[in-house]
């Protein structure tokens, strides 16, 4: 087999790391394995936290429904009303919901009331 002389082709690679580096810290920006496997972990961090960013808002709008049911009533609790909203059939999710009781307290007391 003959021998190839892999120059260009190493350099685009290299290039295209170093490219997509920019803005590390130290040897991660400019050596090209430290660059490397920075990036691949990089890329799974990427990867799982797409996934929990998921989470992450769903845990914040229940603690903006939360926060607007006890401007309303101290009382109710967010696990309480939202089970109560089930039983009564109420189908709006927990983001329109948060929305809700941060922008417009009005409508959200009016569709807390609906389930009491």
């Amino acid at each position: 087999m003959t021998r190839v002389k892999k120059g260009v082709n190493a350099l685009k690679t290299r290039r295209n790391i170093l490219r997509q580096a920019k803005g590390f810290r130290n040897r991660r920006s400019t050596n090209e394995a430290a660059a490397n496997e920075t990036l691949v972990h990089a890329g799974a961090y990427a990867f799982a936290h797409r996934r929990d960013k998921k989470g992450d808002f769903r845990r914040l709008w229940n603690v903006k429904i939360n926060a607007g049911l006890r401007a309303i009533d101290a009382k109710i609790t967010y696990s309480k009303w939202i089970g109560a909203a089930k039983k009564a059939g109420i189908l709006i999710d927990r983001k329109a919901l948060a929305n809700l009781a941060e922008f417009k307290p009005e409508t959200f007391k009016r569709v807390v009331m609906s389930v009491k």
